[in-house]
Order: structure tokens, then C-alpha cells, then sequence
């Protein structure tokens, strides 16, 4: 019928170690920089997280649904709309048909072949906003534990280079490293390693994120960090 039982191990559950960091580091805050429609505010709601979220969003068309998606929830905040970068000002977002695919950064070819539904249909112009300053508002000293997620498809190193005045508040990281080039000019994984290592981070955990649909191969990875 398809289906195989085996021993479930807690510990081998990338869901588990997820609680597990949020829970042993007192994170008390998450910023969620590229929410979408609030696909993970919601997942960590699941895992039994009930501490602040602040999500970060530039797309139109995900924004409003994100905003219908935080209802009843008083701890889970939306920032204005806005791409995160290095810099204020405004910036070109590429919108892929699947709408989590989109991204300030031009697509490979690897990428759009991987995913069907992931080719840019439109673009649309955003305000572009460092973390340092977009986030401030929402930052206080009573916060015992920050933690960063951080899903930009491509852009992730300008998104750290413009939250390096909140940085040192930031317990923990999670981005997306890619194996393989799926957009133009992003580090892969062993430099994102360098970068976060520079930046005083380690790795702590690494799951599977996007395989090509017809060969199976691996081509991101979801990494988690948190301070040395």
C-alpha cells in the first residue's frame, strides 16, 4: 500500500531539534524575514513556540494574505512591507509563479528546470530596508533570546550585512545554503559556512530544503546556527 512503519526517534526529527533550539536558548522573539504567507510563524506555532513573532515580507499579493493569516494571534506582528537588504531605498522584486520562489536576485536556469513552478511571471518595485532599521521598533532589552530566520532566495548575505548593528542581540540563525548556483551571484554552502563562521556563529543542525523533481538530487539545505 506504500507506506513503511519504522521506530519514530525524536531525536532524529528535524521538527524536534527545531522545539528543542527555541525552547533551550529562551528564544523569546523570531524574526521572520521572507514569511510569505506565514508558512513558518505557523509551524513554530505548532511546535508549541508562544513567543513573539515579527514577520518581514515584500510581496503584494503574499503580504495581504499574510496579513489574514496572523489573525488572533496578538503575538505575531507584521512589519510594514519591505524587501531586507544592505541598504534603504527601493529594488526590483521577481515574481516566480509559485510565489515562495521569488526573489530580488536573477533565477538560474538549474533552478527554474528543478522546479516547474518556480519561473519569475512579473515583477513588481519594493521598498528595501536594512533589519538594523526596519527591525529596531520591535527589538527591546528584555529580551532574553532573538532568533533569526532568514529565507530571501539568494540574497541572504545582504540581509546579514544589513543586521549587523542587531547582531550581537541575535542568539541564533536559520538560512537557506545552496549545494549547486540556483541564482545569480548568491555564495554556496562551504562560503555561507565561512561567512557565518566570520560572523561568530556554528552550525548546530542542517535538513534537506529543494531537490530536483525528476533526478532527487539535493540542491538546498536549511542551516541552523546559533552563537559560538
Amino acid at each position: 500500500m506504500g507506506f513503511e512503519i519504522v521506530r519514530f526517534k525524536a531525536q532524529q526529527s528535524a521538527f524536534f531539534r527545531m522545539q528543542h533550539f527555541l525552547l533551550h536558548n529562551d528564544i523569546d522573539l523570531i524574526l521572520d524575514v521572507g514569511a510569505n504567507v506565514g508558512q513558518y510563524a505557523k509551524l513554530v506555532r505548532q511546535l508549541g513556540y508562544k513567543g513573539r513573532i515579527v514577520s518581514f515580507e515584500p510581496l503584494s499579493s503574499a503580504y495581504t494574505i499574510l496579513l489574514t493569516a496572523k489573525r488572533g494571534d496578538p503575538l505575531w506582528e507584521i512589519a510594514p512591507r519591505a524587501a531586507i537588504g544592505d541598504v534603504d531605498g527601493e529594488i526590483e522584486i521577481h515574481i516566480a509563479r509559485n510565489s515562495y520562489s521569488s526573489s530580488v536576485v536573477d533565477m538560474l536556469d538549474t533552478h527554474a528546470k528543478a522546479l516547474q513552478d518556480a519561473a519569475y511571471i512579473g515583477s513588481e518595485t519594493v521598498r528595501l530596508s536594512r533589519l538594523d532599521n526596519i527591525a529596531a521598533p520591535y527589538i527591546n532589552k528584555a529580551n532574553r533570546g532573538i532568533f533569526l530566520k532568514i529565507d530571501v532566495q539568494g540574497f541572504e548575505t545582504h540581509v546579514l550585512e544589513g543586521a549587523r548593528k542587531i547582531l550581537p542581540k541575535v542568539s541564533g540563525i536559520e538560512l537557506e545554503m545552496s549545494l549547486v548556483p540556483l541564482y545569480k551571484g548568491q555564495p554556496l554552502l562551504r562560503e555561507m559556512l565561512h561567512i557565518m563562521d566570520n560572523l561568530g556563529y556554528v552550525l548546530f543542525d542542517i535538513a534537506p530544503a529543494f531537490a530536483d523533481e525528476a533526478t532527487g538530487r539535493l540542491y538546498q539545505v536549511n542551516g541552523t546556527f546559533f552563537r559560538r
